[in-house]
C-alpha cells in the first residue's frame, strides 16, 4: 500500500467553482452533488482557493439576526466565494503516494486535497473516503487471495 499513488485513487470528475460564484450557488452545488468541498479556480483552471461546507455554513446568518428575510436574501445573494474561501489550500501532486496524502491531511486536519499539476491546474481531488476505499480493497483482496 505504501507505493500506491494519488493519481490511481483520486476522483477525476471534480466540480469546481470560480471566485465570483455566490454563496447560495456554492451551497446548492454542494447539496445537490453531496460534496463537502469545492476547489475554486481562475478562468485558466488554476487553483486559487477552496471552500468547504463548514466555510459556507459559517458564512450563513445566525437565526438570531435582526435582519428581515428580504435583507438576508439580498446580502447572501451578493456574497461571493472569494470573500470566504481559503486562499492557500493544501494540495498534492498526482505522483505523490497515498501515504504522503494521508500524512498531509492528518498534519493539517483536512479531509481532502486538490490534486494539481506543476502549473496549479486541478487534475482531481483525493479525500479520506478515497483512502479508506483503497485500504478496504487491499484488505479484502488479502483475505480472498
Amino acid at each position: 500500500m505504501k507505493k500506491e499513488l494519488v493519481k490511481d485513487w483520486m476522483s477525476t470528475e471534480v466540480i469546481t467553482i470560480t471566485p465570483e460564484t455566490t454563496l447560495p450557488e456554492a451551497h446548492q452545488i454542494m447539496t445537490n452533488e453531496e460534496i463537502r468541498r469545492l476547489p475554486v479556480v481562475d478562468k485558466d483552471g488554476r487553483l486559487v482557493g477552496i471552500v468547504s461546507i463548514g466555510d459556507v455554513r459559517s458564512a450563513e446568518p445566525s437565526p438570531a439576526t435582526s435582519l428581515s428575510i428580504w435583507e438576508l436574501n439580498y446580502l447572501l445573494s451578493t456574497l461571493r466565494i472569494e470573500k470566504i474561501m481559503s486562499r492557500t489550500p493544501y494540495t498534492i501532486s498526482p505522483d505523490a503516494t497515498i501515504g504522503e496524502a494521508a500524512r498531509t491531511m492528518l498534519e493539517h486536519r483536512v479531509s481532502g486535497l486538490p490534486v494539481v499539476d506543476s502549473e496549479g491546474h486541478v487534475l482531481g481531488i483525493i479525500t479520506e473516503s478515497d483512502i479508506f476505499s483503497m485500504v478496504v480493497l487491499h484488505e479484502w483482496s488479502k483475505e480472498h487471495a
